[in-house]
């Protein structure tokens, strides 16, 4: 069965946002990066107080007066919900034909930007002209509608810098760049690391912190130096370390903060995050699009609401490694993505039985 059931779900916020024009009168420019418009949001007795509109000038440096007080801010790839796609093969090479199914889907659920070659995406196991051709076809698809991010790091830096070219080559909005892992790097390294594939490129930059993956952790300090660069708009973290994240947000206020992890979100948002880069969002887009999007249009109450149904379906995709349960899941729904690449493989049936159970408790599955 195909579709975004919302069976299991709270009733809809009622948020319609469309993707060339936002309620809070927010506009793309072109490749859909955001030109118009950011939030800022001011807390006070726990609640939500106040946003802030930002008049974006084009080349992405942001100006706003508040109380007589100049702010100004990098480049916003997107706020909202991001969706770490996956990558469907054949026997020889990606399934444009599926791919573009799942793109379509991913637009109807209201997603506002779309990771293309990431670690969902298998990109470790994609050849370069898969990887190459594989972001031109989702630039394509998708018209301008969202921006395409383009996952290129590496643990070599030669490497990741020309996985970054060709993503601009092939049409990419921005960047998402993971850490060196195995070999690593010192907190000093991964400064130059960053600063390198930025001077490389002309695209935004968002680092990816995973040490759950990597084995390396980048320091709320180390990131403050990271984001002086000025292509270096945002960091995708994926720590779980709420502490860290707040510390983050602190020493980088103009940095964009994206949940890497999909029960954090709301938490995360709520120390000025700007969304999240999702996984779960691969079968229920719309459900991660509307929790994103009642916090930013101060809902907090509805946002938690949202974040709290999710929980338990965002739980069951990450029951084994990273991408096999969403893949799963999604060929369930309909979507004919194929094989898993070794040496991914497939779920023990114990397993997948529990996660069926899930997606049935939240009408994805018959």
């Amino acid at each position: 069965m195909k579709g975004n059931a919302a069976e299991g779900f709270p009733a809809a916020t009622g948020f319609t946002w469309t993707y060339g024009k936002k309620p809070c009168g927010c506009h793309r420019g072109r490749g859909g990066v955001l030109y118009r418009c950011a939030y800022v949001c001011v807390f006070g007795g726990g609640a939500l107080a106040a946003a802030l509109f930002l008049s974006l000038h084009p080349t992405g440096i942001a100006f706003a007066a508040m109380k007589g007080v100049f702010a100004m801010s990098k480049t916003i790839v997107f706020s909202g919900s991001a969706t770490a796609l996956v990558t469907p093969f054949t026997d020889s090479g990606v399934n444009f034909d599926t791919l573009g199914q799942l793109i379509d889907f991913q637009l109807d659920g209201g997603t506002e930007a779309l990771v293309i070659c990431g670690t969902t995406g298998e990109a470790s196991t994609m050849t370069p002209r898969e990887r190459a051709d594989a972001i031109a076809f989702a630039k394509q698809r998708v018209n301008g509608k969202i921006p395409i991010i383009a996952g290129t790091g590496a643990n070599n830096t030669a490497s990741a810098i020309r996985h970054s070219i060709e993503a601009q080559e092939a049409g990419a909005d921005a960047l998402l760049v993971v850490t060196p892992y195995y070999n690593k790097t010192s907190q000093h390294g991964l400064v130059k690391y960053y600063t390198d594939i930025a001077d490389a490129v002309d695209l935004p930059v968002i680092a990816y912190n995973v040490p759950s993956r990597t084995s390396l952790n980048i320091r709320p300090e180390t990131m403050e130096l990271i984001a002086r660069h000025p292509r270096v708009v945002g960091i995708k973290e994926a720590s779980a370390d709420i502490t860290q994240i707040a510390q983050l947000a602190r020493r980088c206020p103009d940095l964009a903060i994206y949940s890497g992890c999909d029960d954090h979100v709301l938490a995360i948002m709520a120390f000025g995050g700007r969304g999240v880069i999702s996984t779960v969002a691969n079968i229920a887009p719309k459900q991660m699009h509307d929790v994103c999007a009642a916090f930013l249009c101060g809902d907090v109450a509805k946002s938690r609401e949202l974040q709290l149904a999710l929980n338990p379906l965002a739980d069951a995709m990450f029951c084994d490694v990273n991408p096999v349960p969403v893949k799963t899941a999604l060929r369930l729904m309909g979507y004919d993505v194929g094989a898993l690449r070794a040496p991914l493989c497939d779920l023990l049936p114990q397993v997948q039985a529990h996660m069926e159970q899930v997606m049935r408790n939240y009408g994805l599955i018959g």
